[in-house]
């Protein structure tokens, strides 16, 4: 049966329905083109957002149902949402939500997470959401080969001193201004290869602090 997908999804070659395949949702089409350049694209999904998503926590259905990018989101999954949500029929196996590491990608992350809470709650429930943590800062210097990075300020400055203590006195920090701006074996690593990235399970309890944070 003809399956309408969004435009700009990247879809993966396995059959959905037979393998364990797993949907990156990114902020824009400039973190879609990089995430997609260095996916395995054998099971590796990638659909990506323009701009902030609707607070879907605060408006209604039909406003809802109107929105872009949670009709296409609905598109690519595969399995309804609110009343006529159907887990078994989801095209994935995982929701991998991989944003910035900046204040406007943990917002985004929030909102996406407030979506799947109040429409699509058995899958949140299910443990089949998870949020990776991208670094925030890579150490660089001409004379290193291993990748060093670092999740948070604190952490640049300490593994700085001890790079330039124990590798090269000439190493500094360069802060990443978005997923689009790492270099591929960066990205790769630490934000799109399940074997090393740093990902996080979601369950409704992070759903609830979101809206605490956010919707009061």
């Amino acid at each position: 049966m003809f399956r309408r997908l969004p435009t700009k999804l990247l879809d993966c070659q396995f059959d959905p329905s037979e393998h364990e395949t797993e949907l990156l949702i990114v902020e824009g089409d400039s973190a879609s083109n990089a995430v997609g350049a260095v996916r395995d694209s054998a099971f590796q999904a990638v659909m990506p957002m323009q701009g902030k998503p609707l607070n879907a926590w605060k408006a209604t259905r039909d406003k809802v149902a109107r929105n872009e990018f949670f009709v296409a989101l609905n598109q690519a999954m595969g399995a309804g949402w609110g009343d006529s949500f159907c887990i078994e029929n989801m095209r994935y196996k995982n929701i991998i939500l991989l944003f910035d590491p900046d204040a406007d990608g943990i917002h985004c992350s929030m909102l996406v997470l407030m979506y799947f809470y109040r429409w699509m709650r058995p899958l949140l429930e299910s443990g089949r959401i998870y949020m990776v943590h991208p670094p925030l800062f890579e150490i660089t210097a001409p004379s290193m080969i291993d990748l060093v990075c670092a999740a948070s300020d604190e952490e640049a400055i300490e593994r700085l001193a001890k790079t330039q203590r124990e590798v090269d006195p000439y190493a500094v920090k360069k802060r990443f201004r978005g997923l689009a701006s790492m270099s591929s074996a960066v990205l790769k690593r630490y934000c799109v290869q399940p074997s090393s990235r740093q990902a996080f399970r979601m369950r409704p309890r992070d759903a609830e602090a979101a809206i605490e944070v956010f919707c009061k």
